[in-house]
């Protein structure tokens, strides 16, 4: 009999959870408390955006065509409504808690009623330069009337009567400086406040309450569901698809009765649209939480990015890299390696094309002027650049123009099928013959999230790795319609088949009395097959260690429900400075291992609806590297949480006698220790 598979909605509650908490560890710097902070609440917003979008829309699909998906909305809907309620009221403390430790180092986040007479003008003088022409009134309120994500402020003029004013943060800082004694900032929304009279001069103002509403993002049901027939029949019974539709009005839970009910009506909003909330939304703007001079003690210490040892130092990279494979670990390393990679492509005049899977853009970036340069010196450039990664689609297509005004020949998405995977190929001719280098990473090509997402990327030479990363680039050309690859897994063809037969050969192992462990880092893990695939192997003795950052839809067994010839399947997760981003995949295989590492995770989408790459480790070093850094991961006991079947998120605790692990630390010194 099977054993249960997590709803992956309700689980990635739990990994949000491990956010919160994250936040409200006393021993992480109050500053980047407020970091977490932030991400918990811009996780909370995509989540409304994405997933409880789904749910609502589907409320509304025929009851035969949800049976047939298996699908209880509006139980499941209840059920996290409740749950994020219950975070937001923790997160709402943790608020309040982290601003008040924030004092104690003379940094305040000042209310109104704090404010002296000196910054009630201050104020006022901010609000009449910067704050007053961006503003927009609004009397005419309806559906369509406010924007996705925007705050505003309710101007109540009692009973039911009211008007709303725009709260103008992409014109102003979200917290402005006043003077005062130490490091003083404002709100901007009660900056508002303390000035909306003067925007409805001769009116009564009763109170002032901010809200804000999100939007629905555009349904993508093919990247849950394996019948597309049955997404189809889904799309038309709801008539289209309905993006940009208000799904939540985060409010004030002050606001009085009448004038929620008022706002409700006018908006056309039903019970389950209106979530309570505290007196200040969006607090995603705490990444912009200015950082006073002097307070370094109260933020992280430094760990500026390190040289690659071989990369930076390196006065000819493609010499390098047919000498040996070259792996690179962000943000531990500098991104700067991959920029200089694609810029010596572009000046080269050997190098006849460039190759890129652009998945999201940075809006201005090295990389992006290198591939300027290359279309400036007439290298073929051919760029697919992914028109669904959703909330950048804008920034991308963007990009491909510019690109193709210069020159580049810009590929889109392919119907029913995103391009995940992050590649660069690059064609030299060297004395008449042609080389090959590739890069497959986990990352995106994007500087800036370089710095934050934990990934890792393989430069080679391989022949047969960069003839199968050729195939790959013409099946995204629409000149080929399956790759036959030798050593690269690619979705949607090659890599689910690969990773249950991988899977398979480890029951045998264990079945054969051999030594047979499966180990395996990814974001997510949702697909059922897959689960299903470890549980066969847990209960023919295969030892199964999983490192799982975010939503995990298997089921670990309890202690006392294992029979004496299984092995227990241990799952942790790592949330700590950076994000973790990277996947590896690790069989024993007799004793003779093999590794993948690239861009999919074990969701179904990763693994039917995308084009996603994945390499093997085959230069030994590199893999002993690889495997040295994962196995940091495996031993953390700092930062790792326990994911077990109640979804407690536990602690991981420390051996007696044995050191603490903070694995982004120990791996920051691991690389470091290879530069002597």
């Amino acid at each position: 009999m099977d054993q249960p598979i997590k709803n992956r909605d309700v689980n990635w509650l739990y990994f949000n959870e491990r956010v919160l908490l994250e936040a409200a560890n006393t021993a992480t710097p109050p500053l980047e408390r407020l970091k977490f902070l932030a991400i918990f609440s811009s996780n909370l917003d995509e989540y409304f955006k994405v997933r409880i979008s789904q749910l609502r829309q589907l409320k509304s699909v025929d009851k035969a065509l949800r049976k047939k998906l298996v699908l209880k909305a509006n139980k499941k809907l209840k059920f996290i409504l409740k749950t994020v309620d219950k975070q937001q009221k923790h997160f709402g403390k943790i608020i309040d808690n982290t601003l008040e430790e924030l004092r104690a180092h003379q940094i305040y986040v000042r209310r109104i009623s704090e404010l002296t007479e000196e910054q009630h003008h201050a104020a006022t003088d901010f609000f009449n330069k910067e704050v007053r022409n961006h503003t927009e009134i609004i009397e005419a309120i309806h559906p369509s009337a406010l924007k996705d994500g925007q705050l505003y402020l309710v101007v109540h003029f009692g009973e039911a009567q009211f008007s709303m004013v725009s709260i103008p943060t992409g014109h102003c800082a979200r917290f402005v400086k006043i003077p005062g004694e130490g490091h003083n900032y404002i709100f901007l929304d009660d900056l508002l406040k303390i000035n909306v009279r003067a925007l409805f001069s001769g009116r009564e103002i009763d109170s002032t309450y901010t809200i804000k509403l999100s939007r629905d993002a555009e349904l993508y049901l093919e990247d849950d569901y394996e019948n597309l027939e049955l997404v189809e029949k889904i799309y038309q019974s709801l008539g289209k698809r309905k993006s940009g539709q208000p799904t939540r009005l985060l409010y004030d839970s002050k606001m009085p009765d009448r004038l929620r009910l008022a706002l409700k009506e006018r908006l056309e909003l039903g019970d389950v649209d209106m979530i309570p909330g505290g007196e200040y939304h969006n607090l995603s703007d705490f990444f912009g939480f200015p950082v006073p001079l002097g307070v370094t003690h109260l933020q992280y210490p430094p760990k500026p990015p390190l040289p690659h040892p071989t990369l930076s130092f390196t006065s000819d990279l493609f010499q390098s890299i047919l000498e040996k494979d070259q792996l690179v670990h962000f943000p531990f390393q500098e991104f700067d390696v991959v920029e200089q990679f694609i810029h010596a492509a572009a000046v080269d005049p050997d190098v006849r094309s460039i190759r890129m899977s652009l998945y999201r853009i940075a809006k201005t970036s090295a990389l992006t002027d290198s591939i300027l340069k290359a279309l400036e010196n007439r290298k073929e450039v051919v760029l697919f650049v992914e028109a669904q990664a959703r909330f950048d689609e804008a920034n991308n297509i963007k990009w491909g123009r510019v690109f193709e005004d210069k020159g580049a020949r810009v590929l889109y998405s392919i119907p029913n099928i995103k391009v995940h995977s992050k590649i660069a190929l690059v064609e030299r001719v060297v004395e008449n013959e042609l080389q090959r280098f590739a890069y497959i990473g986990t990352g995106n090509f994007n500087a800036k999230t370089a710095k934050l997402y934990c990934d890792h990327g393989l430069f080679t030479a391989h022949p047969q790795i960069t003839n199968d990363l050729h195939q790959v680039f013409a099946v995204l050309e629409r000149k080929l319609i399956l790759p036959k690859t030798k050593q690269l897994l690619v979705s949607p063809f090659t890599t689910r088949a690969t990773f249950l037969e991988l899977v398979q050969q480890e029951i045998d192992f264990a079945r054969a009395g051999k030594a047979a462990k499966i180990t395996l880092k990814m974001n997510s893990l949702e697909d059922p097959r897959m689960i299903r695939a470890l549980y066969r192997a847990s209960e023919a003795g295969v030892a199964i260690r999983l490192l799982v950052r975010g939503f995990c839809c298997l089921v670990p067994k309890k202690g006392d429900e294992l029979l004496e010839h299984e092995k227990p399947i241990v799952i942790t997760s790592i949330v700590d400075r950076y994000l973790e981003h990277g996947r590896i995949y690790l069989f024993e295989n007799g004793g003779e291992e093999i590794m993948y590492m690239g861009s999919a995770d074990w969701m179904t989408r990763n693994l039917d609806r995308r084009i996603e790459v994945l390499v093997p480790i085959l230069d030994k070093s590199v893999f002993t590297e690889l495997k040295d850094i994962l196995e940091i991961q495996l031993n953390d006991n700092v930062k790792a949480r326990l994911i077990d079947a109640d979804d407690t998120n536990k602690q991981v605790t420390t051996p007696q006698g044995k050191p603490e692990i903070r694995s982004q630390y120990a791996i920051y010194d691991y690389l470091r220790e290879k530069l002597s």
